[in-house]
């Protein structure tokens, strides 16, 4: 296996240091096969929950633990993701083993789980270069993702243990409300009100709503590759924000991300995702391979568009609050907000042009 290609995690930034002897006492006494001691290094992708790899002498777990700072209600709930991918582990095998939750406090401060570490690669920004790709194989990437997005999507939560994970019928007006409020209790004085936006959404809902389980956080950079075939996924990652709700709206979220070769200049200076390269289908090409495999039909998705690039927005700038007040010093989020009035105005474009494509 070419080690170029894995994943690998670095330094701990500085302010987010883990109590590794604490850790390392609790552990054990949870794992008793781990032995010696471990070295611990931090994973750079993720701006919400702080994830770190430990290096046991034969065997390294992955920890993720909630940020320091102010929590909007409902998140960064450890116990909830780790006893969600529990659970779902037997009915969608893309969920890495659980293997210990912490809720005592005093260990290192804050709840935090340990899971299996799947040794492969994350797509990121760019693949690997030393990876041997072709336009072919990449579209084949792009559609076993999306498929993996579907089998989501038709996983039967009820047989699964999770009918409890969310309120059902009516998410639809909870998200609207609640991303509404969630931006504005975010909004520093260098981004817009955002009022344009959610009068549209508030006004524009759909009638039929579909519930089932989402991932609201499905994007490549939250999977797991295959390293000896890069177009086969072993893993989805970050559960955080999973819940009982619509699966166009988590469509919607994962196209919030995706960065057409032909996006403008600042999308593309945000790019988190290799999904500019040759062979990766376009945007309204997923709605259209989506809709299809999952026999729905659908005029218009620009309500969907208009939602994920929203709750986008106030995820940007929930995470520029933290960092506006100082409960994080992670210099990536120092631009944030102006990525927040990019957000929005990608909105309105929408919304303006809706029914001309």
């Amino acid at each position: 296996m070419n080690q170029q290609l894995l994943d690998q995690a670095k330094q701990v930034r500085k302010g987010e240091e883990l109590d590794l002897s604490a850790v390392d006492i609790w552990l054990k006494q949870q794992l008793p096969d781990l032995s010696g001691s471990a070295s611990v290094t931090q994973y750079s992708g993720g701006a919400s929950n702080w994830t770190y790899c430990l290096d046991y002498p034969g065997q390294s777990v992955i920890l993720r633990r909630a940020p320091n700072g102010t929590k909007a209600k409902g998140a960064h709930d450890m116990g909830r993701e780790f006893r969600l991918q529990a659970s779902l582990r037997e009915s969608y095998n893309y969920v890495p083993d659980m293997l210990a939750f912490c809720e005592d406090d005093s260990v290192i401060g804050t709840d935090f789980y340990v899971m299996e570490k799947l040794t492969g690669i994350i797509p990121r920004k760019n693949l690997p270069k030393a990876l041997k790709t072709s336009e072919q194989q990449t579209r084949q990437l792009c559609l076993n993702v999306l498929d993996c997005l579907i089998e989501l999507h038709q996983v039967d939560h009820i047989a699964a243990g999770l009918d409890h994970l969310g309120k059902g019928a009516g998410y639809t007006q909870r998200q609207i409300d609640g991303w509404s409020e969630r931006y504005q209790k975010a909004k520093t004085w260098n981004v817009p009100s955002g009022k344009f936006v959610i009068n549209w959404l508030q006004n524009n809902m759909p009638t039929q709503e579909r519930i089932c389980l989402t991932h609201n956080d499905f994007r490549f950079d939250n999977l797991v590759l295959d390293p000896n075939d890069y177009t086969k996924v072993l893993g989805v990652l970050d559960w955080e924000l999973a819940t009982l709700g619509d699966p166009l709206m988590d469509l919607g979220n994962t196209l919030a991300y995706w960065v057409e070769p032909n996006d403008d200049f600042l999308a593309q200076s945000t790019r988190r995702q290799p999904t500019h390269l040759k062979g990766m289908l376009t945007r309204k090409e997923v709605v259209a391979y989506y809709c299809n495999k999952m026999n729905i039909d659908i005029d218009d998705f620009t309500f969907y568009e208009v939602y994920g690039l929203f709750r986008l927005a106030g995820i940007v700038q929930q995470i520029y609050f933290r960092y506006h007040h100082g409960q994080t010093k992670n210099p990536a989020f120092k631009n944030f907000w102006i990525f927040v009035h990019y957000l929005l105005w990608r909105c309105k474009k929408a919304i303006k042009q809706q029914g001309k494509n």
